[in-house]
């Protein structure tokens, strides 16, 4: 399942990592990208000056929504009254905060959008933003330095649910929907969002010949994607009739389009998580591997999954070498290290989340404090080689947690 194409949303996109001379700093009043042929592709040769609409963007791992400003870039020529020698530039404001912050060797990527309009988009060096979308633009920037374009972006390709997640981020109202099964959906649960294991349930059963013990990475990736699918359906239907109730006599209600509008906002974050638990659930129900789901250990801390379960965490002649401790997050950034403190009786923490790719700073890191990453193999992809050495497959983590419940811990050393 794919839920649509870049090229539907941009006409091309240029990346590139910052020099000194352009960020904003005591080293430099420039506020300017040198155009360069990556830039012309994207723009042409304008004759006057092109004014830009532009929403800058500063992303980072720190925080889950960008800091977002809306403005104008410039581009034009330096040289335009110097006959047969043009020299094109790319002007920003001073006082954009993207690039007031910015750092030398940092990544900004301009994406023209279909719209006419572009996204101007900071990413912090070595960030797993940065990765994430230099994967999604398919810009190669972090290989090859300089200035990387893709002037023309074609369909076919197909966006996976981690693209859309990351466009979701970038603030794209990207809606993919099915309508063929909204009626299905009113019947089943009317005109109300059901709870989250009810539409987990309900978009599983949609999908009766998926065999988990087949190929639970593939299996599972199938259910959450036809319950984004699903829910964006009915989401799509309700906040619609919502929106439609604010309209009176040709004027909106703004104040209660900012609540609507929020509510849906903050029910579509909170829903993925929970989904991606549910459907994790219904994956070792289906596997018949024993599991606790969110006990309680020592100072009330909360683990998502422990293996083969609460009971064997609190006896003691249980060996700590046959437990299984298992974070779940659908985008984890810096939060990861929250693991590293749960269920302390179990030293090398295992952590199962979408988010791809994470720069390999990151995994490093994640090594170093023993815990072990656990991406769905349609996901592992967008990696390294090297990190896809060493990331955990669902099925190498279900085997694994399996093979710790039934092993003598004299037989682990």
């Amino acid at each position: 399942m794919n839920f649509g194409d870049l090229a539907d949303h941009f006409d091309g996109v240029a990346a590139k990592i910052l020099s000194t001379v352009e960020t904003v700093g005591r080293s430099s009043n420039q506020h300017e990208l040198d155009g360069v042929k990556a830039l012309q592709a994207l723009f042409g040769r304008p004759a006057e000056r092109l004014i830009i609409p532009t929403r800058f963007l500063r992303m980072s791992d720190q925080v889950d929504e960008p800091f977002t400003e809306d403005g104008t870039l410039t581009f034009y020529d330096a040289r335009a009254n110097t006959p047969k020698r043009s020299e094109y530039r790319l002007y920003y404001p001073a006082s954009v905060d993207a690039m007031k912050n910015a750092q030398p060797g940092d990544v900004v990527f301009i994406a023209k959008q279909k719209s006419h309009g572009v996204l101007f988009i900071v990413a912090p060096s070595g960030s797993s933003i940065a990765a994430q979308l230099d994967w999604l633009f398919g810009t190669n920037v972090l290989e090859h330095k300089g200035f990387s374009v893709r002037s023309e972006l074609r369909n076919g390709q197909g966006l996976s649910l981690t693209a859309l997640y990351l466009l979701d981020m970038l603030g794209l109202a990207i809606e993919p929907r099915n309508d063929d099964w909204l009626d299905k959906l009113l019947e089943k649960f009317g005109p109300r969002f059901p709870t989250s294991a009810e539409f987990g349930a309900f978009a599983r059963s949609t999908l009766p010949d998926m065999d988990p013990t087949e190929n639970p990475d593939n299996v599972l990736m199938a259910w959450l994607e036809q319950e984004e699918l699903l829910f964006r359906t009915l989401e799509r239907h309700l906040a619609t009739d919502a929106l439609g109730t604010l309209y009176r006599h040709g004027r909106v209600d703004v104040d209660s389009f900012i609540e609507v509008s929020l509510s849906l906002h903050n029910r579509r974050k909170s829903r993925a998580g929970k989904g991606l638990e549910n459907q994790l659930i219904a994956l070792f129900r289906a596997m018949n591997l024993r599991h606790s789901f969110n006990p309680v250990t020592e100072n009330r801390a909360r683990p998502d999954f422990i293996f083969p379960g609460i009971n064997e965490y609190k006896d003691s002649q249980f060996s700590e070498f046959n437990l299984t401790m298992l974070g779940v997050k659908t985008t984890c950034k810096d939060r990861w290290r929250q693991v590293l403190s749960e269920a302390k009786r179990i030293d090398g923490k295992h952590l199962l989340t979408l988010e791809s790719p994470i720069s390999p700073s990151q995994t490093d890191e994640m090594k170093d404090n023993k815990l072990q990453l656990v991406i769905p193999l349609p996901l592992q992809r967008a990696y390294k080689p090297h990190q896809r050495a060493w990331i955990m497959s669902v099925d190498d983590f279900i085997q694994m947690a399996r093979e710790r419940d039934r092993m003598p811990s004299s037989a682990l050393f």
